[in-house]
């Protein structure tokens, strides 16, 4: 099966149908000569030049570079247009929102995806890569474990605009080189394609090339695939604190307010506690248990 008939199947499927019950639905069988005459009534875009890479990997392992996962770049919350200012050793960072408020960590999954399928095309020796991803919204939408109504592509929309348009001044080093640089955490977007309720059906998204630097010296990490299911943004950002720290260690541990710090919530340090004792009290963390002492204030994490 070719990528037309891919993203056909994708853009067709009825809402709860399998993928394998849409191929049976949507695709004539093999020994019916018209099957060779099928074709999607939209073409998959592609470029001479090569200078876009086509997410086309189904099965691609979740992946997150480790800066981000160390330095808080998003907002925890909609709507937040603080400035906010992060000092830690040598490294400082500035991130400014544009009018639509920060960036959030659900926001995210944008670079989450797209960095998912680059590393997993160089893992399979691609040359090909770039750092302008194309892809259809429909395989974003069932990678990150969205809805794929009407109102999760309009979300979806507003998320690649607050991405573009928050802004970050940093002097973190990737590939170990390290600079001052300002860049939005993504470098531009466009829908490439839009279907007849004119809802997105493909789109290109061109990363930073500071990140890009990371993506390729695959300075990233795996993320457990429930990551996606984490709800609450603190749980997320939690988790890859503790991905990002725990590595293969027996056990990780970290003071609230060190963790509060790192978290870049803005919520008060006494509803953070609340969070990370309802967090640990749960036990629902993907990949790690978690305990918290309420005595001396330290928060230990445990691979599962």
């Amino acid at each position: 099966m070719n990528q037309s008939q891919r993203e056909y199947i994708h853009q067709h499927a009825k809402p709860g149908e399998s993928y394998e019950e849409a191929c049976k639905r949507l695709l004539v069988p093999k020994e019916d000569s018209s099957f060779q005459s099928f074709r999607a009534p939209l073409a998959p875009k592609r470029h001479a030049q090569g200078d876009f890479f086509v997410a086309d990997i189904m099965d691609a392992s979740i992946k997150d570079d480790t800066s981000s996962m160390e330095h808080p770049l998003f907002a925890l919350r909609a709507g937040d247009r603080r400035v906010r200012v992060y000092e830690h050793n040598d490294t400082t960072i500035e991130v400014r929102p544009g009018r639509r408020g920060l960036a959030t960590i659900h926001d995210k999954d944008v670079w989450i995806y797209c960095i998912s399928q680059l590393v997993e095309a160089m893992n399979r020796g691609r040359e090909e890569i770039s750092r302008t991803v194309h892809f259809t919204a429909y395989d974003f939408m069932v990678t990150t474990n969205r809805r794929t109504d009407g109102d999760s592509y309009k979300r979806m929309g507003e998320a690649l605009e607050r991405l573009s348009e928050s802004r970050v001044v940093t002097n973190i080093a990737t590939a170990g080189k390290r600079e001052r640089s300002g860049f939005g955490l993504i470098d531009s977007w466009r829908v490439i394609e839009r279907n007849g309720d004119n809802r997105m059906v493909s789109v290109e998204v061109t990363l930073p090339d500071w990140l890009y630097r990371s993506v390729k010296a695959k300075q990233v990490l795996t993320l457990d695939r429930d990551y996606f299911r984490l709800r609450k943004p603190l749980d997320r950002r939690i988790y890859e604190l503790a991905r990002k720290h725990c590595g293969i260690q027996k056990k990780w541990m970290i003071s609230l307010e060190k963790m509060y710090k790192k978290s870049g919530s803005s919520a008060s340090l006494r509803e953070f506690r609340r969070s990370v004792k309802l967090l640990a009290e749960s036990n629902l963390l993907p990949g790690y248990q978690v305990a918290f002492d309420t005595t001396d204030d330290m928060v230990t994490f445990h691979p599962r």
